[in-house]
């Protein structure tokens, strides 16, 4: 029979239970607890456990870094895994499928694959059973094949891929490069800005080289960033935002923004971007390959010069000097071009409110980078948004409305026509 209060173990609602522990006493030898009793801790006060498991501000932000990381470099390897994986389909179906039906994807991992290729239907059957293959097209072994056995399926087949293909090792590096990252990624960890850059740069080499570089006409100066082409319609036409102008020439050099332009309009103050950021022997070349170039400053002479340098703190006369060595540059350019017609400078006696470089601006793939005139914040300082023409994601039953791009391109006509030429 078992005992009462007075024993060591006793009966309660739930079954068997441990006497309570005695706060004053240690050992066996305690006063009031039966030999063999175990012992209880008594449990800590509310509140003693928080501060070891609360994360502060600056926890939550390296997590939420390292997530925004793993989410962008999961979106490319996703996105080149589904490319691969269509690629090893289009390719190794016709050579396998008329023979071995079905299990064309075990004939083609042969004897070398088969431990990874049996994994692979193993874990078909799994989620056939648990239900959850939600897509039927997903029905299929090489749906669970991962990127390195897609590889393996290539390279075994490398004659088969060869004609579709300029240099089988610029694949095999990409992958190399991304394989870093997609380890890094499925296990969780911490992913550095470098290697997630390595990735973002061998994921759309990769893409490019699958076929799939993407069908934006402006990909060429503007590489389409996998996150822009998944929610860029969230953001209108605005591909990305700088905090300033050294930011935006970290990431996008002058040479990529006007580099190989057929059209260049730009209005502003100074035209600093242009005109201290790309050569003249540059600009020279440009017009003379065909690029026709109006630029449109704003008159060193005028009254809304004084005012913006009063704005800015500067001595009197000095924006006013800075924008006319600028005009004096675009001159020379200018005499050295054999048609100085497709090379126009002109100025505006207005105030300034935005500086704007539009890019091949009359077609679907042009690219604007723009600054709005803030007080008291000079032009190298003044946050700067980069817009893609006709960049703007619509949704099924949405209407299509206009970017900022039409928006600048317009401005820039309405001060073309009010203002005048420089001889």
């Amino acid at each position: 029979m078992l005992g009462g209060a007075e024993g060591g173990t006793r009966v309660g609602a739930g079954g068997l239970e441990l006497p309570p522990g005695d706060d004053g006493h240690e050992g066996s030898g305690s006063t009031g607890v039966p030999p063999g009793a175990v012992s209880l801790a008594r449990p800590m006060e509310a509140g003693s456990i928080g501060p070891e498991l609360d994360w502060g501000a600056d926890a939550w932000r390296e997590v939420r870094t390292r997530a925004q990381r793993a989410g962008r470099a999961y979106i490319w390897l996703n996105l080149v895994e589904q490319r691969l994986r269509a690629v090893v389909a289009a390719v190794l179906r016709p050579v396998y499928e008329p023979v071995h039906g079905d299990n064309w994807v075990v004939a083609a991992a042969g004897p070398a694959g088969q431990e990874w290729v049996q994994r692979a239907v193993a874990v078909r059957e799994v989620s056939r059973r648990k239900g959850y293959l939600l897509d039927p097209a997903d029905d299929n072994v090489l749906s669970f094949l991962t990127l390195p056995q897609l590889r393996e399926l290539m390279v075994a087949h490398w004659p088969c891929f060869e004609p579709y293909f300029d240099d089988r090792r610029d694949v095999e590096l990409a992958l190399d490069e991304l394989e870093v990252t997609r380890n890094v990624v499925s296990r969780n960890r911490a992913l550095s800005e470098a290697v997630l850059g390595q990735a973002e740069r061998a994921s759309a080499r990769l893409l490019e080289m699958l076929g799939a570089g993407g069908d934006v006409p402006s990909a060429r100066r503007l590489p389409v960033d996998a996150v822009e082409d998944l929610v860029g319609d969230r953001y209108a036409d605005v591909v990305a935002v700088h905090p300033d102008r050294v930011r935006l020439l970290r990431q996008f050099p002058a040479e990529d923004i006007f580099g190989g332009a057929r059209r260049l309009d730009a209005l502003g103050i100074g035209l600093n971007l242009l005109v201290q950021n790309f050569s003249g022997r540059r600009l020279v070349r440009l017009a003379e390959s065909g690029c026709r170039v109006r630029l449109l400053f704003l008159n060193p002479a005028s009254s809304a010069v004084k005012r913006r340098e009063r704005e800015l703190g500067l001595k009197r006369g000095e924006l006013g000097r800075s924008v006319e060595m600028n005009i004096l540059h675009m001159r020379r350019v200018r005499s050295r071009l054999r048609d100085p017609g497709a090379f126009e400078i002109q100025v505006y006696d207005e105030t300034p409110r935005c500086t704007a470089y539009l890019v091949d601006g009359d077609g679907s793939d042009g690219v604007a980078v723009v600054q709005n005139h803030l007080r008291r914040i000079r032009g190298m300082e003044a946050p700067v948004l980069v817009l893609r023409n006709g960049a703007k994601v619509v949704k099924p039953g949405e209407v299509e409305e206009g970017g900022l791009f039409p928006t600048y391109r317009e401005e820039f006509e309405l001060m073309w026509t009010d203002s005048r030429p420089v001889s």
